[in-house]
């Protein structure tokens, strides 16, 4: 399960060291629209190794991480001869390496692939760690398989292509690790100005995020325990992404998950004595960076039934991970219909909704 993730300024030389080395018969590269015409240009003409590659490409967006697009790739490696020694590229956000992992694992019951995350988001999250998977039926990763790419290459030259909301996206899961490993390094996230666009002083925040997630995976790669520390955010984080694509009006995975961390940081204040004034800290942070998440009372049963179909939930208890103090966590634990809602409020109260 152990995954090599390679941290470079050049991503060409770190890749093409790579390729040379293995054995393979055809090489496949997956895009999504906007990453065909930003990121595919960085790595297409830079050797030998690429000049004879397929190339796969879907519908950008996260609407578009479904069963007709995973067919699609399925499809594309099956008619142009993929192999079991075949090699897959994952060139994108965290919608092309969790879509393009599933694929590759389960072509020919699986085939080798790599990631190359584009976004901060991807390279702090979906990236890393080996989850896989499409949304199914309204629902975020409900069909997936752990399955870890053999190498990911993480490099800053990709960050020119975002905006400032898609670095806000992924700044969210870096503010979970900071939660999740020390008061230390949560500090550093929100004295940092994600907005400046300086990678030379976000790479080594990031390098230190990534290595919080892998250090977590490493122990618990398939989720029966302390890996659940992850969900930080999450629960109410993905009711809130579902019920926004609901109303059509999707919002970015990270801007859901900054307000889910929110949410769930009261919980664990409520629950676990998790400090008010970090609690506060956090929510300032949140508030002054991230767009209003625009909900009111009357939503508040759609958003709990969607917490109801989460994956983590057990014996019809909706679970969460909720914290006693930065890097105390408490896993499993539940809330009633009452505390959720309770929660809502004290939320909508913070965030000045």
């Amino acid at each position: 399960m152990e995954q090599k993730v390679i941290f470079t300024s050049d991503i060409n030389i770190s890749l093409s060291e790579y390729i040379k080395d293995i054995d393979y018969d055809h090489i496949f590269i997956l895009t999504d629209t906007h990453t065909k015409e930003t990121s595919l240009p960085v790595i297409k003409s830079f050797t030998d190794e690429l000049k004879d590659y397929f190339l796969i490409t879907i519908p950008a967006g996260d609407d578009n991480k479904n069963i007709e697009s995973l067919n699609h790739i399925w499809i594309e490696l099956s008619k142009n001869g993929a192999t079991r020694r075949s090699l897959m590229i994952n060139l994108g956000g965290g919608m092309i390496t969790d879509i393009g992992g599933f694929a590759a694992a389960t072509f020919k019951r699986g085939i080798k692939f790599i990631n190359i995350p584009t976004s901060l988001l991807a390279s702090v999250d979906a990236a890393v760690g080996g989850k896989t998977g499409i949304n199914l039926n309204g629902l975020k990763n409900e069909v997936g398989v752990f399955k870890t790419a053999t190498q990911v290459y993480i490099s800053t030259e990709f960050f020119s292509t975002m905006d400032n909301e898609n670095l806000l996206s992924g700044y969210a899961e870096m503010l979970k690790h900071g939660l999740l490993e020390s008061e230390n390094y949560f500090n550093k996230l929100i004295s940092y100005d994600v907005t400046r666009g300086d990678f030379e002083s976000l790479l080594p925040l990031l390098e230190e995020s990534v290595n919080i997630k892998r250090k977590v995976v490493d122990i618990d790669p398939y989720e029966k325990g302390l890996r659940k520390a992850l969900n930080l955010g999450h629960t109410v984080g993905h009711a809130f992404e579902s019920f926004c694509m609901a109303k059509e009006k999707p919002v970015l995975h990270g801007y859901a998950v900054a307000w889910g961390l929110i949410c769930e940081l009261i919980l664990s204040n409520k629950q676990c004595g998790f400090p008010s004034s970090v609690l506060h800290e956090a929510a300032t942070f949140i508030k002054t960076n991230y767009p209003v998440a625009y909900f009111t009372c009357k939503d508040y049963d759609i958003l709990y039934d969607y917490m109801t179909h989460d994956k983590k939930n057990d014996n019809g208890f909706i679970n969460f991970s909720l914290l006693n103090n930065f890097g105390d966590i408490e896993l499993n634990r539940s809330a009633t219909k009452e505390e959720i809602e309770i929660m809502f409020d004290i939320f909508r109260d913070l965030m000045g909704i």
